[in-house]
């Protein structure tokens, strides 16, 4: 949120004075001063649709964020996800991805909530042997999957259903898919470093008790009610926000150590505050590029780039598509980079074919997943800082666990079943080859199938059948299978031999 985004706005205002010195398709009249700062400060540019949305929804999730800290919430989330999987081969990075996502999930900053809950995690992960790049990239990796899980997926879901001007439930339903995807290949990589490198659970006597942690099962209540309003009531995003505010409150009390009182709930309100500042200063920034685009009409232009740049390639067009929305995130908050990219890309990818709500969700996965990419991988910096490790090697190590968010966007715009839309055959057919197709993935990428170890050789038929398998399409499926079968008769002659 600090120079790159500054230095991005400025840039932009000074096209809007000197566009009419530039050549071919970014040439415009030019508008003089006082027009350019008239029209940033009305609800075209700065008051426009991303600090709408930061006022009017994001800031009670920022504060729902901080009374979840406060309450306890926040800890029982990594206390269940230890007394659930903390015992399993590779426990402690199985329980930073469930606590991460499902504290991410209410976060609208990867590196935030890597250092939230990182702190926690990643030296147990170390304690318990798994090297050091490899516990920063789980957490990064976990922490930055938050923002693509339901139910609120950070907060640039929120400006999505704004743009496209429907219900927040659909653009929910629509990554439900997508967001299993992710984080069962995760499990999996993590599950199959663990078994080749004979890692172990916790001990026993370092696990809370499952019956204890059970008992407090209560404490999910606030985001129960969440889900709750927001699907089943379909109330608004406020009224749903402030009732899971309210059920932290009252959780909190069935403890003398979480029990939130008058100072507590005034410095959670403090808090929330603070983040919220940093959000509203960055959809205002958001807000300066967004004005000088639609002012100029560069956004139109782009467009028209993109498919000149293209030929009409749709394939080629989603490349550029997602260079763009990740260099743009390398620097920048996640609702930040999806607002500016949904403002240039994703009408030229409509008029190419991909429906309105793909192309969104497309451009917003790249610019969550830019947090992760390298060379400026924010949540893998903040991730190699805890874990004291090189911050590529964490970068690229948690580009290879988060792969399925490289591969998943490219399939949901050729087939948009991958987001619920469509005839229910359909999308039982993709939801059970995709999931299929990832764990073959997980399988291929960490060289590990049923139980032993694989060569080199044998993990690219399986990629090539995982990723056929998520490619929807009964040809492709039927291909993915088989390749799939195939590797695994030559896995067993090759342990035989």
């Amino acid at each position: 949120t600090g120079t790159a985004l500054m230095i991005i706005a400025i840039i932009f205002i000074l096209y809007g004075y000197f566009g009419r010195y530039l050549p071919g398709l970014f040439y415009h009249k030019g508008y003089s001063w006082p027009r350019i700062f008239t029209y940033l400060f009305s609800l075209d540019g700065i008051l426009g649709l991303p600090i709408f949305v930061s006022a009017a929804y994001v800031y009670i999730f920022v504060i729902f964020g901080a009374f979840l800290r406060s309450s306890g919430v926040g800890a029982y989330f990594i206390q269940f996800a230890n007394s659930i999987v903390g015992w399993a081969r590779g426990g402690p990075a199985k329980v930073a991805i469930i606590s991460s996502s499902l504290f991410g999930t209410v976060s609208g900053s990867s590196a935030a909530n890597v250092v939230g809950t990182g702190s926690f995690t990643i030296p147990m992960m170390k304690s318990m042997g798994y090297k050091a790049h490899f516990a920063g990239a789980v957490e990064a990796v976990a922490s930055t999957g938050g923002q693509i899980m339901p139910p609120v997926m950070g907060a640039g879901a929120f400006l999505m259903a704004e743009i496209l001007g429907i219900p927040y439930v659909k653009v929910l339903v629509a990554a439900i898919l997508p967001a299993a995807m992710y984080y069962l290949a995760v499990y999996f990589m993590v599950d199959f470093e663990a078994a080749k490198t004979g890692l172990v659970g916790l001990p026993k006597d370092q696990l809370p008790s499952k019956k204890e942690t059970l008992k407090r099962i209560y404490m999910f209540a606030p985001l129960g009610v969440l889900v709750y309003y927001i699907a089943i009531a379909m109330a608004s995003i406020i009224k749903a926000g402030t009732l899971a505010v309210a059920a932290c409150v009252i959780v909190s009390w069935t403890s003398k150590e979480t029990r939130m009182g008058l100072k507590k709930i005034i410095d959670s309100l403090a808090n929330g505050a603070k983040g919220a500042i940093e959000m509203a200063g960055t959809c205002a920034a958001a807000g300066i590029v967004i004005g000088i685009i639609s002012q100029t009409g560069i956004g139109l232009k782009f467009a028209t780039i993109l498919l000149d740049f293209s030929k009409g390639i749709l394939p080629l067009a989603l490349f550029l598509s997602m260079v763009v929305a990740i260099v743009l995130g390398m620097g920048m908050p996640t609702t930040a980079a999806y607002a500016i990219c949904a403002a240039v890309i994703t009408t030229g990818l409509t008029k190419l074919g991909a429906l309105p709500i793909a192309a969104h969700l497309f451009v917003f996965y790249f610019a969550c997943i830019s947090a992760i990419t390298p060379p400026v991988a924010l949540a893998a910096y903040a991730g190699a800082a805890i874990a004291k490790a090189h911050p590529n090697k964490v970068g690229f190590t948690a580009m290879k666990l988060g792969i399925a968010a490289f591969i998943a966007p490219y399939m949901f715009i050729f087939n948009p079943a991958m987001l619920f839309i469509g005839s229910p055959l359909e999308v039982v057919e993709v939801t059970v080859t995709s999931l299929l197709g990832t764990f073959a993935l997980a399988c291929g990428m960490q060289g590990w199938l049923m139980g032993r170890a694989i060569p080199f050789a044998l993990r690219i038929p399986l990629i090539v059948g995982a990723i056929l398998l998520i490619k929807p399409g009964i040809y492709t499926d039927l291909a993915g299978i088989a390749l799939l079968i195939l590797t695994y008769i030559l896995s067993r002659i090759w342990k035989k031999a």
